[in-house]
């Protein structure tokens, strides 16, 4: 796992506290010595005050005591998430596109937009970087569990997928292809 993550760029990490061979104190003192800047999430059955603060001040972002419960959790994974991204609000607006983060729902105005799981996905992660051009190789990264060779063409596949469900033939795109480099999401200058 350490070498996972300090090998790898993750989002987010959850970590336990009493991992056998190393603990996760060390494994987080051993990511933020190299540098790492992933958001951490503790997750343990330490719970006294003390254990907390010495979590916090080695450089986690976050500490949650078992037993929890799991929207818990996963609401303190999606602020980690939008503080990431400096996003406050759980809604992400592009012209009239907006996305619900917290309930996975999608509107172009006031239609709501059925997505398959794969397709909010990669919707959320382009959005998350809007204006920035995100190429093949992170879509494929951040949006799939697995691997594959990088002439794979999944990832035009569900663009394409994704550009039917949200473009509107009387507005400018919204999903625009940087030839060579990838995909970006936003308004085009």
């Amino acid at each position: 796992g350490l070498w996972y993550a300090t090998s790898n760029d993750y989002d987010v990490i959850i970590l336990d506290l009493m991992l056998p061979g190393m603990d996760g104190l060390s494994i987080l003192k051993k990511l933020r010595a190299k540098g790492r800047q992933s958001h951490v999430l503790i997750l343990t059955a330490k719970d006294t005050l003390q254990d907390r603060v010495t979590g916090l001040d080695l450089g986690a972002d976050d500490y949650l005591v078992k037993p929890f419960a799991f929207e818990e959790l996963l609401a303190r994974v999606r602020a980690l998430l939008r503080r990431s991204f400096m996003q406050k609000n759980p809604r992400i607006k592009i012209r009239d596109l907006q996305i619900d983060l917290t309930t996975q729902r999608v509107w172009r105005g006031r239609e709501e937009i059925q997505l398959t799981p794969r397709e909010y996905a990669l919707l959320e992660y382009l959005a998350m970087r809007q204006g920035q051009t995100v190429s093949r190789a992170d879509i494929w990264e951040h949006v799939y569990e697995f691997k594959s060779t990088a002439s794979s063409n999944v990832v035009d596949v569900y663009i394409g997928y994704l550009r039917k469900k949200i473009e509107r033939p009387d507005s400018p795109p919204l999903i625009h292809t940087v030839r060579g480099r990838g995909y970006t999401l936003g308004v085009q200058p």
